[in-house]
């Protein structure tokens, strides 16, 4: 057969040349900048919020992992002063393991006094009963500087589920174990017994991650309630838990046992969390995890933490407290980070008590019921406890009194 001619290739360096031409005439109308903390910030936050900014801007709802209704916030409208992004402000820090610590000695504002060395104060009851109860908290275990101030005014937390977390967050202290022996079911029973024995008024049930059981350990939790329910109706029950992987059974569990606070951390703010929580976890789903427990149970309070001084701006804060109360969170408490070991995050900032306390007064007018801001203000500070009792007593006061003159308008007619 003749051979068939070959075809001449076309030369590709005219079409480079026609690419390079259209990208350089396309180039002046694209922006590679990054964006803004405020624009990333505005992104997920709730419109119907920003009626109390001074400069409102058209945002779209965060992507929440249970979709909740918009709270109806009629509130008289007030001017919520935030930062502003200044461009000659230093770039945004994220905290790491190893970084250097803030120069010089620890704030003074740290110190905190001891708890009364008499042996007839309510510490030393309630130290001897956890001591011969033989069961752990963690206000011992993780030696807070708070046990003292907790103990006088009736409240202890104690730790359910082992010790060994399936999760590792970088300012945590908790062993790790991807496969933790299994809990004990004769737990709840002893917990309860223990609680129930002690003089305390307000008991904080906690635990670590067990991403290892179908429920999360939800069930644990929700016997115990119930048990000291049982034993000690008037006993007030706190349950600080995790967000247990978005499972929405685990949440409902919880929050129907009878328990009157349902708390859960978000930690930090938005753009931190991948640097400071365990990648299971995230944003979005702990406001997911608060959300649906507030839906399970109407009336129920709800309370999150968050730590300050690892690089988190006052924008940013601001901003999580509004996500928060888009959820009718009730209760929020900010603390100092304090680095546990040099393989933990290290300290960013020490936050000053000046500051504290704006956030203090700033969630107070935001319509917190309860804010407790200080460097050394923990998860469960008695301060808020202290402040919850009463009100969440006052609040049932007042409801029995409704029905009673409800059911005697009743009668008479």
């Amino acid at each position: 057969m003749p051979s068939q001619p070959r075809r001449r290739r076309r030369p590709a360096l005219p079409l480079l040349f026609l690419g390079i031409a259209l990208l350089d005439r396309a180039l002046p109308a694209l922006s590679f900048a990054p964006p803004s903390p405020r624009d990333s910030l505005r992104r997920f936050s709730p419109p119907y919020l920003f009626s109390t900014l001074e400069r409102p801007v058209d945002v779209t709802p965060s992507p929440f992992i249970f979709p909740i209704a918009p709270t109806d916030l009629a509130a008289p409208p007030r001017v919520f002063p935030i930062a502003t992004t200044d461009p000659a402000a230093p770039p945004l820090v994220r905290p790491k393991i190893g970084a250097p610590m803030p120069s010089g000695p620890r704030p003074a504002w740290f110190r905190v006094p001891g708890p009364s060395g008499s042996p007839d104060s309510r510490y030393a009851a309630v130290a001897a009963q956890i001591k011969s109860s033989s069961f752990a908290t963690v206000c011992e275990e993780a030696a807070c500087p708070n046990q003292g101030e907790c103990w006088s005014g009736g409240t202890a937390t104690i730790m359910l589920l082992g010790d060994a977390c399936t999760r590792g967050c970088a300012f945590c202290n908790v062993d790790t174990d991807r496969a933790p022996p299994p809990p004990d079911p004769f737990e709840p029973f002893s917990a309860a017994q223990a609680v129930c024995s002690w003089d305390v008024d307000y008991v904080v049930l906690t635990s670590v991650d067990r991403d290892d059981m179908e429920d999360g350990g939800a069930g644990h939790f929700a016997t115990t309630v119930e048990l000291i329910k049982f034993n000690r109706p008037e006993m007030l029950v706190e349950c600080l838990v995790s967000d247990f992987g978005g499972n929405k059974d685990s949440v409902r569990r919880i929050a129907r046992s009878g328990l009157d606070v349902y708390a859960h951390n978000v930690e930090t703010v938005r753009r931190l969390q991948s640097a400071i929580r365990d990648p299971k976890a995230g944003y979005d789903q702990s406001l997911g995890n608060l959300a649906y427990a507030k839906a399970a149970v109407p009336g129920m309070y709800t309370k999150t933490s968050i730590m300050l001084g690892l690089g988190e701006t006052e924008e940013e804060v601001v901003q999580t407290m509004k996500d928060l109360r888009a959820i009718d969170v009730d209760v929020v408490t900010f603390g100092q980070y304090l680095r546990p070991t040099e393989r933990h995050l290290s300290v960013v900032e020490y936050i000053r008590p000046e500051k504290f306390d704006m956030y203090r007064q700033l969630g107070e007018e935001m319509g917190f019921k309860y804010v407790a801001s200080g460097p050394m203000v923990r998860s469960s500070y008695k301060a808020g406890e202290f402040y919850l009792e009463h009100l969440i007593k006052k609040e049932r006061k007042a409801e029995t009194v409704g029905v009673g003159a409800l059911e005697n308008g009743m009668y008479a007619v």
